[in-house]
């Protein structure tokens, strides 16, 4: 199948790319997969095709204060921005209650350039006095850590939203199994493995002269990954600043 659809479909057609069933392709199952696992691991991180942009809603509980993080689910790559909404009640000699209802008098017989900046002043302001909470998240533990007073700046129910990057699932997304660089990093980490395993050949002749060469096959499939590598890395990875967290 030249399009793939599933990733039996794309570890086959790796092995035809090189030549099976032709030529007999000399790398043990478990090898391949082991090598198919670690293409689809590469392009799920660096290749902005196999990530996705999200929001992670979540109801606060009281396990989550007493933690002081929230746990979140393993395809979360990164984490690059906290939302914090407070379903309680705002005070009526609040600044923004005040300013809110001083909106509806004033913005009928002021211009709407006067009320934009003075919206943008009130947000500076807010931003300087309170400024954005600092999150804190590492892939390993999955635990978004959010540096703040937990028993006293939130309650139980209230909604935490994060903006993050999930890794895509190429089980669901099929799709991703036919990437044109996907194919051609499978075929390179296959031929890499295949020239791996003939090394230890290198230098005995078959019957009619015939001689391994797993040096020049090794050699080629690593040149090849460090291609695709350097152009996943230059032209599809998201820019670092996005999906930092």
């Amino acid at each position: 199948m030249a399009r793939p659809s599933s990733r039996e479909n794309l570890k086959q057609y790796a092995l035809r790319k090189l030549g099976a069933p032709v030529v007999d392709i000399n790398v043990e199952d478990s090898q391949l997969e082991d090598r198919l696992d670690e293409a689809l691991q590469f392009f799920g991180e660096y290749h902005f095709d196999g990530i996705e942009k999200t929001y992670l809603n979540h109801k606060v509980t009281q396990e989550d204060i007493d933690n002081e993080y929230i746990t979140v689910s393993d395809s979360i790559a990164s984490i690059v921005k906290l939302f914090h909404f407070n379903q309680g009640t705002i005070n009526m000699f609040d600044v923004r209650y005040q300013s809110a209802l001083n909106d509806f008098y004033s913005f009928s017989s002021s211009s709407f350039i006067e009320y934009d900046i003075y919206k943008r002043h009130m947000t500076m302001v807010s931003k300087m006095l309170q400024g954005e909470r600092q999150i804190r998240f590492n892939r390993v533990t999955n635990r978004l850590r959010v540096d703040m007073n937990w028993s006293e700046e939130i309650s139980v129910d209230e909604y935490l939203v994060a903006e993050a990057y999930t890794v895509l699932d190429p089980e669901t997304w099929t799709e991703i199994y036919d990437s044109i660089l996907l194919k051609k990093y499978v075929v390179a980490q296959f031929k890499q493995q295949w020239g791996q395993n003939l090394l230890k050949f290198t230098g005995v002749q078959l019957p009619g002269g015939v001689e391994f060469n797993g040096r020049q096959l090794y050699d080629d499939g690593k040149e090849e990954i460090d291609k695709i590598e350097e152009e996943i890395l230059d032209k599809y990875e998201e820019p670092p600043a996005f999906i930092t967290g």
